[in-house]
């Protein structure tokens, strides 16, 4: 009896299936594979095989996280300095478009998340594995792809992920110090909400309490802090309804104060914008491989996916009809001056401190991969220690020398999130279901795919392209 591998191997010879039926093809005539360099991933079991293995059992004790746990890191994972900005983002789209678009931009960001992690759990049985991270996955999907010219590409799909989520998440980091700055800088020298004068100093001083935080190594410990955070900006989506509603001073049905559109590299500036507020996909992994229950996740991602898109649409709204073309960013500053208000902006800066931590440790646990291969194990302990300290650094440096937040969030959205929140995601999967269980009637998963990958490059080339254009513009004149 031939090892299924070998039956697997049979199976992929041909870069498509039969054209008699897509599930039910003819046995293709056996033809030797060429030989290839073998990788870190293999195809170790195929069908029933594959499917029923229990990857939860197979993972090691771990200190793990349960159903609300996990959708709050979730839910905390979306949120953060593109929930506080987006109103700014309605504002360059129009009221209405923006507010359609966020729904539309929500569903599709949770279908890309759910078929990421799910191509994951069938590559968990192919490849015998209990859990891997989002480089892993695109390296297993990669390597062990029935077109024989992509496996070859393994390592490349792995470090195009690598370099994309650390650019988004670290650059995500960078954003969510300059709120904090701002709002501490507000807070105590009692200012206007323009004034940025020495706000340098502000994110030079934020260095002391961002290195303590970031030292926090396992993601279960972060947990209590995330769930916590999502009741403060709880607190911050509802006073923004309720300042909103009271600052505006026309209906927003008036389409002279607010057209429904504005203009095409509005729209597609408030897309990079809009989906920076509302991205999971970098942290989905992590979740999912410190879940108690990880074949929840589903659930988890719906009732996570449901208040982040509910949040961002009431922040937008309301933030822009309330104080309009003129608003600053994070929306607390737009506040009017009471206890209450002051109380809301502390609080804003300790969601976004908590967004930090969770953002950084995921970026980092991919640069760790790297690293640590040069270290000796008795030695992890100082040293994971040590370059979470210099990476910690190199963000406030970065920061320091670009505090313009507004249109950065644009420009990593468009750039970052397009190729790793829709088009990666697509790709994995049809080469995960591209046989198992093939392409579908009338090729609908490989058409799927197509119109994702395309929709994705188009808001990655003019998104960001208007979004740099409007940086360059605000950063020189």
């Amino acid at each position: 009896m031939r090892n299924v591998k070998d039956n697997f191997s049979e199976s992929a010879k041909v870069d498509a299936p039969s054209k008699e039926t897509p599930t039910h093809r003819s046995k293709p005539k056996h033809v030797p594979e060429p030989p290839r360099r073998v990788g870190k991933f293999e195809i170790k079991a195929t069908g029933d095989e594959a499917r029923n293995y229990d990857f939860a059992a197979a993972r090691p004790p771990a200190k793990n996280t349960n159903f609300i746990e996990s959708a709050a890191h979730m839910a905390k994972g979306c949120l953060g300095a593109g929930l506080v900005a987006i109103h700014q983002n309605y504002a360059r789209a129009g009221l209405w478009t923006a507010l359609i678009l966020n729904v539309v931009l929500g569903i599709l960001l949770t279908y890309c998340i759910h078929i990421l992690v799910q191509s994951a759990q069938k590559l968990y049985g192919r490849v015998q594995e209990p859990k891997l991270s989002y480089p892993d996955v695109a390296e297993a999907a990669a390597a062990t792809s029935p077109f024989l010219k992509v496996r070859k590409f393994d390592k490349v799909a792995r470090h195009a992920v690598d370099s994309v989520i650390m650019i988004d998440l670290f650059g995500s980091c960078v954003a969510y110090l300059v709120v904090i700055a701002r709002s501490l800088k507000q807070l105590i020298e009692n200012t206007d909400a323009k004034d940025q004068s020495y706000i340098r100093l502000y994110i030079l001083a934020l260095l002391i309490v961002c290195i303590p935080i970031t030292w926090i190594l396992e993601f279960k410990y972060l947990a209590p802090f995330s769930i916590v955070a999502n009741l403060f900006l709880c607190v911050v989506v509802i006073a923004t309804v309720v300042y909103g509603s009271m600052a505006a001073s026309t209906s927003p049905l008036n389409t002279t104060a607010f057209p429904p559109i504005k203009s095409w590299q509005g729209v597609f500036t408030y897309m990079g914008g809009c989906v920076f507020a509302m991205e999971g996909v970098g942290v989905s992994m992590p979740i999912e491989n410190y879940m108690a229950n990880p074949k929840r996740f589903p659930q988890v991602l719906v009732a996570a996916m449901t208040v982040v898109i509910s949040m961002v649409m009431a922040v937008g709204f309301f933030g822009y009809w309330g104080y309009g073309d003129e608003s600053m960013a994070p929306v607390t500053m737009n506040f009017s001056r009471n206890w209450f208000s002051i109380i809301l902006k502390v609080l804003m800066a300790l969601v976004i401190y908590v967004t930090f931590a969770l953002n950084f440790w995921v970026p980092f646990d991919l640069a760790w991969y790297y690293i640590k291969r040069k270290i000796k194990p008795e030695k992890y302990w100082f040293w994971h220690r040590f370059w979470r300290t210099v990476f910690v650094i190199g963000i406030v440096l970065i920061t320091v020398a670009f505090p313009s937040v507004d249109l950065l969030i644009d420009v990593i959205g468009a750039f970052c999130l397009s190729n790793m929140g829709f088009i990666f995601p697509s790709l994995i999967e049809l080469s995960v279901d591209w046989f198992d269980p093939g392409p579908g009637r009338f090729y609908w998963r490989l058409w799927k795919c197509v119109a994702i990958c395309v929709f994705g490059a188009v808001l990655c080339i003019i998104g960001t392209t208007t979004s740099v254009i409007s940086l360059i513009h605000e950063l020189y004149g």
